[in-house]
């Protein structure tokens, strides 16, 4: 079985859109020339990869193993270009980073700035997921660099923690509930919530701690971003969880109650994980190099 590197790029991209149209020109090349080349895929592994609906493509069970795969094909096949080239260092390469939503909004980009501004040749590619999937597609050798709240063991993965950052209950100070030091999330759910879009890792990871009491969190408003969350929250709609890091940022300019939560998971520590440090590309070790001292000076 032979396999086309460019096929392999399409399909990710195809499989990260959602849809054919996107994944062609995400890839440069015509919509004729992507669905040729992804029908010559199927037949040669013999099996369907996507489930053809309305609104675009599904992946289907056999589409979500080989994605697994060219993921981590196209990493190593990068990491053995960049290690054969002579000219690797920490001012090129590309890597391929997991985090939830409070890496994402409230830590990566602090970093990323200076970072990617003094390496041009360095690209990144950064999607949010929820812990789980963050940890399973590092086991999987399809990311080179996760990162997770809490500390993470017996997965074999390197852990490295660099900082604290609680969850916290934000109320307008007008709010009945702004009168408690601390509270239970499950006490809060008598009060409106407003929270982040349904797909970002809070809202899953507060929807599945709601569920193991049979329960089902239901935000009032559902937003992107904690800025707009805690607006929300300032006007008077509702109350939301948010990072401590955001909260004591957002009441220098809102009038806002920052209320600590009583459960044991709202207290979270910030690691970065990985698989393999000797194949990760130069440029990935300066990254965590800059998240620590980031995590150092602030």
């Amino acid at each position: 079985m032979h396999f086309d590197f460019r096929d392999l790029e399409l399909f990710i991209s195809i499989a990260e859109s959602e849809s054919l149209t996107r994944g062609a020109r995400r890839s440069n090349i015509s919509l004729t020339a992507a669905s040729t080349r992804l029908k010559g895929l199927e037949e040669q592994l013999g099996c369907r990869l996507f489930y053809r609906e309305t609104r675009g493509v599904r992946l289907t069970p056999s589409g979500t193993r080989l994605l697994r795969h060219a993921r981590s094909i196209l990493l190593r096949v990068a990491a053995a270009k960049a290690d054969f080239s002579g000219l690797e260092n920490d001012h090129s390469g590309h890597l391929r980073i997991l985090a939830n939503t409070t890496a994402i909004t409230e830590i990566l980009p602090g970093v990323l700035t200076s970072f990617l501004a003094q390496r041009p040749g360095v690209t990144i590619d950064l999607q949010e997921a929820s812990n789980r999937d963050i940890i399973r597609t590092v086991c999987e050798g399809s990311a080179d660099l996760g990162i997770v709240s809490d500390l993470i063991k017996g997965t074999g993965l390197e852990v490295i923690p660099f900082a604290t950052d609680n969850l916290v209950l934000v109320a307008a100070k007008q709010n009945p509930l702004s009168s408690c030091s601390t509270i239970s999330f499950f006490d809060s759910l008598t009060e409106p919530h407003i929270c982040l879009h349904e797909a970002s890792s809070l809202f899953t990871f507060l929807q599945a701690i709601t569920l193991e009491t049979g329960e089902v969190f239901k935000p009032r408003v559902q937003v992107f971003g904690f800025e707009s969350v805690c607006r929300l929250v300032e006007s008077g709609v509702g109350v939301g969880v948010v990072p401590e890091s955001c909260a004591l940022r957002y009441i220098q300019t809102m009038e806002l109650q920052i209320i600590k939560l009583s459960e044991a998971w709202a207290r979270r520590r910030r690691c970065l994980i990985l698989k393999d440090r000797d194949s990760m590309p130069q440029c990935g070790h300066a990254l965590i190099e800059a998240i620590l001292e980031h995590s150092a000076d602030s």
